[in-house]
């Protein structure tokens, strides 16, 4: 059995700090906007954003390389978490105006501006060394391997599998092995 090379290059610069993915400033206690997400959290079939009319929870991903997350959906309030990895999978849980509430895989987050945020579906490898199959089967063929915390591109996914890429790789991974897409969702 031939196997492709590991993912490399800026793929795996996001790997090399997984843990790393926030830069903590302070304690986010409860507030108003909290309560938002709770009623949107619980998972009502059909839940749409009041501004946008799009599915809410969704996924996006971090457009620049940086972006500050506030404790409200305004600059006058502070910022609680930065996200430093350009095309971070992001979940939008919340609408305010211009203002999007977004957490990472750990659920850490807070309001962050539209034009920080960008539709192009992003994952996170959150399983070590996980192997890139050519076809969405066990049996099938491994042509490469990604790093655990690597960020890759999604593609199209079926009921327990979907197609990512990056590094100049690419192939289908267990749904189970990735964040950034839920596990009922189907992709074309």
């Amino acid at each position: 059995m031939r196997t492709g090379r590991l993912f490399g290059g800026a793929v795996l610069a996001f790997a090399a700090s997984a843990g790393l993915a926030l830069a903590q400033t302070a304690v986010v206690p409860q507030s108003a906007d909290a309560r938002i997400v709770r009623v949107q959290d619980q998972g009502q079939a059909g839940t749409r954003g009041p501004v946008t009319n799009l599915p809410v929870p969704r996924y996006v991903s971090l457009k620049g390389s940086e972006g500050n997350a506030r404790r409200g959906p305004s600059l006058s309030h502070r910022i609680d978490w930065v996200f430093r990895h350009a095309g971070m999978p992001l979940r939008v849980v919340a609408e305010f105006g211009h203002w999007r509430r977004v957490e990472d895989k750990d659920g850490a987050g807070g309001w962050v501006h539209y034009a920080l945020l960008s539709g192009v579906r992003t994952a996170l490898v959150t399983q070590d060394m996980v192997e890139l199959r050519s076809r969405p089967n066990p049996d099938a063929d491994i042509v490469a391997r990604a790093e655990m915390g690597a960020i890759v591109r999604l593609g199209e996914c079926n009921p327990g599998w979907c197609r990512i890429s990056g590094g100049g790789q690419r192939g289908w991974v267990p749904k189970t092995s990735i964040w950034g897409v839920d596990p009922d969702e189907v992709r074309d």
